[in-house]
């Protein structure tokens, strides 16, 4: 494939065209995939809603035939769990994403992804690092290679880009530097200037461009390095100008550090290193935002909530309950905020 990131139009066809792609596979993986990103983006529903449905369709006729017979279904058990909820409510009642604003505030309901099961984001770690582990989940499994969306260079470096299986931001992937390297989730300095080149670089072509990322223990899922690539052109919460760290004359509810300067955000990170304060970060071309924030585990998240990663910190607040969605006011979501950050030194 030819380089995606030059325009819009050019990411987004093949974008959709790949998940259309993936459903001729019958994968029940690649199902619960395409469905999320499809219930994400009405336009990429309406465009595969029917070979959905179709699929859909034969996985349950397949795994009632299987169950009925009392044959073992070989399913991941993540998958087969997910597949299960959406057959109790029925396809056609899996709501579609979406978002309103409260306050200053972007709230989203995000129903196909409050199926999802915690992962080790569930966990409650030991420090903010840990090995890379074989045997766990990483993107170097066979299976993985199904959601692959684009491999190549990126920024002077070799990368590859998933599918976000359970997205919550427009062209949203995963993006995975040196994967055959077998990096686990703890930034260096060289990868930071990556993250930080990769949106300059994004930004001249792609309006919107965006970087997210979580440290180990503030609710990564997968221990093995990669950043959350997306395309949005509205600006975060986080950037508005009021705000004291955009030169405004507002606090923000979360402890959130501001930058023009990749030297400058690597030395605040790596003093959070030197504390063992966990930290989500979120780029955009030629500025980046660091929230240190509390461990996962410390504090319980919302019960709507599976835990504030970097998109809530930067005031894009997810939540996988419609009377959730329609109930926080401004006031008590910039209260969760504050909770979940940690001031640093």
């Amino acid at each position: 494939m030819e380089s995606p990131f030059t325009t819009p139009e050019r990411l987004r066809r093949p974008f959709v065209d790949g998940l259309q792609a993936l459903l001729q596979q019958e994968s029940l993986g690649i199902f619960i995939l395409v469905c999320a990103n499809a219930t994400y983006d009405p336009a990429i529903y309406q465009q595969l809603a029917s070979p959905l449905r179709a699929q859909f369709d034969r996985l349950l006729q397949r795994f009632r035939h299987a169950l009925g017979a009392g044959l073992t279904l070989n399913e991941v058990e993540e998958d087969l769990l997910v597949f299960l909820k959406i057959a109790a409510i029925g396809f056609e009642a899996l709501q579609p994403t979406t978002t309103r604003r409260v306050g200053p505030w972007q709230l989203q309901f995000n129903h196909l992804r409050s199926f999802r099961p915690k992962r080790i984001s569930g966990r409650k770690p030991e420090g903010i690092s840990a090995p890379f582990n074989p045997q766990g989940f990483h993107f170097n499994k066979p299976f993985m290679q199904k959601e692959l969306f684009w491999s190549g260079e990126l920024g002077g470096r070799q990368a590859d880009l998933y599918y976000n299986k359970y997205p919550f931001a427009d062209l949203h992937g995963l993006l995975v530097p040196e994967r055959d390297q077998c990096l686990p989730q703890y930034l260096q300095r060289h990868h930071h200037d990556y993250a930080w080149e990769v949106t300059a670089q994004l930004g001249r072509t792609l309006p919107g461009a965006g970087i997210g990322y979580n440290s180990y223990g503030a609710f990564a899922s997968v221990n093995h390095l990669h950043l959350q690539l997306f395309v949005q052109p509205q600006a975060l919460p986080v950037e508005a100008p009021n705000w004291r760290h955009n030169s405004g004359d507002q606090p923000y509810p979360a402890p959130c550090l501001a930058f023009d300067a990749a030297t400058a955000m690597w030395q605040a990170i790596a003093q959070l290193h030197r504390d063992a304060i966990p930290y989500s970060a979120f780029y955009r071309s030629g500025r980046g935002y660091l929230f240190p924030r509390r461990p996962q585990g410390e504090l319980a998240p919302p019960p709507w909530s599976s835990g504030f990663t970097w998109s809530e910190l930067a005031g894009a607040i997810l939540t996988f309950n419609g009377d959730a969605y329609r109930a926080p006011d401004a006031a008590t979501l910039a209260k969760y905020l504050s909770h979940a950050g940690r001031a640093a030194r």
